[in-house]
């Protein structure tokens, strides 16, 4: 087991939901690190804890930041226990700390994963009484430090889950709204278009405001460590705060402006663009975007192209699939008419609506909104000088 994982180098393996993985593999060589596998759901590195603070803060597609500890094999919960008991816990927790479990398991012993948990909680639990006759908290709140288990076949792996809460949530969306897309999404659809981050951006149908949100972000270099202040790193023996102040630092000096930005996010629902606002501002950049209350079709586009960026109900969690028929026909009026020369985008998980909008799209980008099957359609507007 690495007794000093701040300063010790592992295999660090970074997840995040299917189909995300070669946008985060990008976020993270921009980050200088060099991935040496990647696969569906994540992206694996090696890197010390203090550098996965790093990876923490600026990451913007990721779900975790997983340290490896140590790996072993196992045919049954008993040998999970027998092996995580014997442990060193009391050099990386001290005995009063709080820590969670979770896992990911797929072995024929196990039914319930709750189970293979509480395993390595009495493991955890037992080798601290052991050593200092007392016993930490343990719950499933992930506020302090977090302990995750791999295991799959024979192969188990014991690592320190550096995150604790998902880091696709980017902590400014105080109030979700209806149906809202998860920010660590949005982020990856917006790194997927082809926008330059500084021509203008038009989201109708924006909700809860969190596309239009995250393309702020993005073109102004926020990144999701400057909206949250725990993180699971925190409540282990050897951290130091000053490695995470002086990254706090960094994040915070590269933010920039971008002179004349248009970033335009209209809906029909005073209660949707209330909760936008409020998003914004708690993310900083209300005064950034020009929220209009208004029908869709009726959402003011730049005369300098950009990209229109839609994201409808698609008939899969808020209604009826014939109501929305007559609003993807729409939406592709609009598109057609008032938008030449720019990029259009359309993120559904209902291809046959889809069809509906009446526009050939130029290229279909896979993605997934929790479980349901989704895409990313990309539309090229051309104006009549371009035909």
């Amino acid at each position: 087991m690495i007794l000093t994982p701040f300063i010790t180098r592992s295999k660090v393996v970074v997840t995040c939901s299917k189909r995300l993985a070669p946008f985060l593999e990008s976020e993270i060589r921009n980050l200088g690190f060099i991935p040496e596998s990647v696969f569906p759901t994540g992206v694996i590195v090696r890197a010390t804890m203090n550098e996965c603070i790093r990876l923490n803060l600026n990451l913007r597609c990721a779900s975790q930041v997983h340290y490896s500890l140590e790996s072993f094999r196992a045919n049954h919960p008993d040998d999970v226990y027998r092996h995580v008991v014997d442990m060193p816990w009391e050099k990386l927790l001290g005995p009063d700390d709080y820590f969670s479990i979770t896992s990911n398991v797929d072995h024929p012993t196990i039914n319930n994963s709750m189970f293979a948990n509480v395993r390595v909680k009495d493991a955890v639990v037992d080798r601290m009484v052991r050593v200092n006759g007392r016993r930490p908290n343990s719950g499933s709140e992930l506020s302090g430090a977090v302990i995750y288990l791999f295991w799959k076949g024979e192969h188990a792996e014991i690592f320190i889950d550096t995150s604790g809460d998902s880091l696709a949530k980017h902590g400014y969306r105080m109030i979700p709204g209806k149906a809202p897309m998860l920010e660590g999404l949005a982020s990856a659809t917006l790194l997927a278009s082809r926008w330059d981050k500084v021509s203008p951006f038009v989201n109708p149908m924006c909700g809860s405001g969190t596309v239009a949100i995250e393309a702020v972000l993005l073109a102004t270099n926020r990144v999701p460590g400057l909206y949250r202040e725990n993180y699971s790193f925190m409540h282990f023996s050897g951290y130091e705060k000053k490695i995470y102040d002086d990254a706090l630092r960094t994040i915070r000096r590269q933010v920039v402006d971008v002179p004349g930005l248009q970033v335009i996010a209209s809906d029909i629902s005073r209660d949707a663009i209330d909760i936008a606002q409020k998003n914004a501002s708690f993310a900083g950049v209300e005064k950034l975007i020009n929220f209009r209350l208004c029908d869709f079709a009726e959402t003011p586009v730049p005369e300098t192209p950009g990209v229109i960026y839609f994201n409808p109900e698609y008939g899969e969690r808020l209604g009826a699939e014939s109501q929305l028929e007559e609003t993807y026909a729409r939406m592709g009026d609009f598109l057609k008419k008032k938008c030449q020369g720019y990029l259009g985008y359309v993120f559904t998980g209902n291809l046959d609506l889809a069809k509906k909008i009446g526009l050939r799209a130029s290229s279909r980008i896979e993605f997934y909104s929790a479980r349901i099957d989704c895409r990313l359609l990309e539309y090229e507007l051309y104006a009549g000088s371009r035909q």
